[in-house]
């Protein structure tokens, strides 16, 4: 259909090599080939080309996947690795525009949470509900949980002074910056050890790296490892200062633009306008700013499936909350895209034509590609007649609760979150 309305400009409107085949063979094509082109990297192997691979692979990927891909690391995934595109000339400025990323990213995040007006953050008692209510809690999440209040909201001070204050550090003289990358390592390792949100958190701390110098990290680096990095250091030339310094230049320039359309909500002049539109479909300047608005409650949808329409048994999935009697996880760096789709349907109504629906035709069908992603089919031998989807509160037990039963959830029926469907 898109291609049909699109024709000759589907390629700036999608920007992905699945025009040429969709099929699942060209699928694990790319992947592989992303796999390849990642090792190049790896082996300081035909860098620059490796790296713009990565990026178009990835980018297909990005686009095809639609709700269960434009996820905010995925995007920041895209504009690092554009970056280092232009990293492999040496030149200087993209160091710089790297620290502008990192405090950009770092503050939206802070200011978004200041500028939604959510009452959790302006009373500072969001993390009251946090470590429950997020999409993947840990086993620490569990314990950060039962920590008294006062603690809670001195973590959200902590949390807004490293999000609002810290970030202005990236541009002062190097214990400054030192400070900034000590305090983002700091917010970034808790969230690691109290949610799994793959390699988000992971590659923000690759990120930290650009706040330091060389002399910062020679002392933990073997000196051979040294020796080779200096024997394999571009050396940047007029070229490579340009480009870095044009496309450094163009970010401020779509930053602001960014900002004037939020504040003045007028409209912006028409080269401007097809930048910000250019650079946003092929997610090279992106906005941030995760967990802007508190969940406060935990509903969970749990998918049953029947042969008579009378006894209903439970799909299991493999990570999100279901079955009480599971322990919390840790899956870093993976991100099991279905089971975090499952939270956010559960935040708002069913949609009739959207992807849960079309899940559940595929389990009406038995599809061995969609069982694949539970944890438990219980109609292994035949697919049920019918299914439907319920919807519970989950709330963490208490510790005595835990240290009686072994749970560390319990659950309320809310209602009925799908109908009863068939094919």
């Amino acid at each position: 259909m898109i291609e049909q309305i699109y024709q000759g400009q589907k390629f700036w409107h999608t920007p992905t090599i699945f025009w040429f085949d969709a099929s699942d063979i060209m699928l694990g094509f790319v992947c592989y080939a992303g796999m390849a082109a990642a090792f190049l990297v790896l082996l300081n192997i035909f860098t620059r080309p490796a790296l713009i691979s990565c990026y178009c692979l990835n980018l297909s990927l990005v686009e095809i996947g639609q709700d269960f891909t434009h996820f905010q690391w995925d995007v920041l995934l895209l504009e690092v690795g554009f970056l280092a595109i232009f990293l492999t000339w040496g030149s200087g400025i993209i160091v710089l525009v790297y620290r502008w990323l990192l405090a950009r990213f770092m503050f939206m995040g802070g200011l978004l949470k200041v500028a939604s007006g959510d009452p959790s953050w302006a009373n500072w008692s969001a993390l009251n509900f946090h470590y429950e209510t997020q999409p993947l809690p840990t086993p620490v999440a569990y314990y950060a949980h039962q920590l008294p209040g006062w603690i809670h909201k001195a973590s959200v001070g902590g949390m807004f002074f490293i999000e609002l204050i810290v970030p202005f550090f990236v541009f002062l003289p190097r214990p400054f910056r030192i400070f900034a990358c000590c305090a983002f390592i700091l917010l970034q390792s808790g969230i690691i050890l109290t949610g799994n949100y793959n390699f988000f958190n992971l590659l923000v701390l690759m990120l930290c790296l650009f706040l330091l110098e060389d002399r910062d990290i020679k002392k933990i680096l073997s000196p051979r490892l040294i020796v080779y990095i200096q024997q394999h250091k571009a050396l940047p030339g007029s070229v490579a200062h340009t480009f870095a310094g044009l496309w450094g230049g163009l970010i401020i320039i779509i930053c602001l633009s960014q900002v004037w359309l939020y504040q003045a909500h007028k409209p912006l002049y028409k080269p401007l306008k097809s930048i910000l539109r250019t650079t946003s479909i092929f997610s090279l300047v992106n906005n941030y700013g995760p967990f802007a608005v508190m969940t406060t409650q935990r509903k969970e949808i749990i998918v049953q499936g029947s042969t008579d329409g009378q006894y209903w048994l439970d799909y299991e999935f493999k990570y999100k909350p279901g079955n009480l009697n599971r322990d919390l996880s840790w899956i870093i760096p993976h991100q099991p895209r279905l089971d975090w789709q499952m939270w956010f349907a559960a935040l708002g109504p069913p949609r009739k034509d959207s992807w849960f629906d079309g899940l559940l035709k595929q389990l009406l069908l038995g599809s061995p590609q969609v069982l694949s992603l539970l944890l438990e089919n219980p109609f292994a031998d035949n697919p049920p007649k019918y299914v439907r989807a319920v919807l519970y509160r989950y709330t963490f037990t208490t510790l005595e609760q835990k240290r009686s039963n072994n749970q560390v959830w319990q659950r309320q029926y809310e209602g009925v979150y799908w109908p009863v469907s068939r094919l």
